[in-house]
């Protein structure tokens, strides 16, 4: 009898496993990014996100795992989406100056967008975080763009687009420190022509070849 019970059991999980979701994942996962780029990730609690995204805590974990592995799957997505400007802008443009004015220009846009939340969610989701698990693949993120921005700038160096001994990690963290101050203003209310200004006030300080 208890083998008998046990393969209904089986049955029973396999079927379960194998129902469709009954919500869709990508809009749910969409639900959730916006509610960490307005609130953080502390203060965002899973009780908030299966409210916001529609789901049961149950179906919560069985489609995006915890709240701190959702959240990394919610970075990475607005890494490749909201946050990519600043890739496309030092891949596609002929020199670092002109990709740092594209980046300041579209990031003054992007982050002052009433489409979502204003700021950059890689700036801000992390603030406060007691968790050195969430907090530091963020720092990491940051750190990155800063020194893709510098190796644009040594590059340019190289091939002699700016006045030798100009200071490539300087230059490079002046502009971290503009995008990251940018996304402080969008939050406290600067709006676009207000981003826009410090951009062309941030631009006057680049060495000209």
């Amino acid at each position: 009898m208890v083998q008998g019970q046990d393969a209904k059991a089986q049955v029973g999980t396999a079927r379960a496993r194998g129902r469709p979701r009954s919500f869709d994942r990508a809009t749910a996962l969409r639900k959730a990014l916006m509610a960490f780029w307005a609130h953080g990730y502390e203060a965002t609690s899973v009780s908030d996100l299966t409210r916001i995204m529609g789901i049961g805590a149950p179906s919560l974990y069985a489609a995006f795992g915890d709240k701190r592995t959702l959240f990394e799957e919610v970075v990475r997505v607005y890494a490749d989406t909201y946050g990519a400007f600043g890739d496309r802008a030092i891949a596609e443009e002929a020199t670092a100056r002109a990709a740092v004015v594209r980046m300041l220009h579209e990031a003054a846009a992007a982050y002052t967008d009433p489409a979502h939340p204003y700021g950059c969610l890689i700036v801000h989701a992390a603030t406060n975080c007691a968790s050195p698990e969430v907090e530091r693949p963020l720092r990491e993120r940051r750190n990155a763009n800063i020194a893709a921005v510098e190796s644009r700038i040594r590059a340019d160096l190289a091939a002699g687009l700016l006045p030798a001994g100009t200071d490539a990690a300087a230059l490079a963290r002046h502009t971290g420190a503009m995008i990251q101050g940018m996304s402080q203003q969008a939050r406290d209310g600067a709006n676009r022509e207000q981003l826009e200004a410090l951009a062309e006030i941030a631009m006057a300080i680049w060495p000209r070849g």
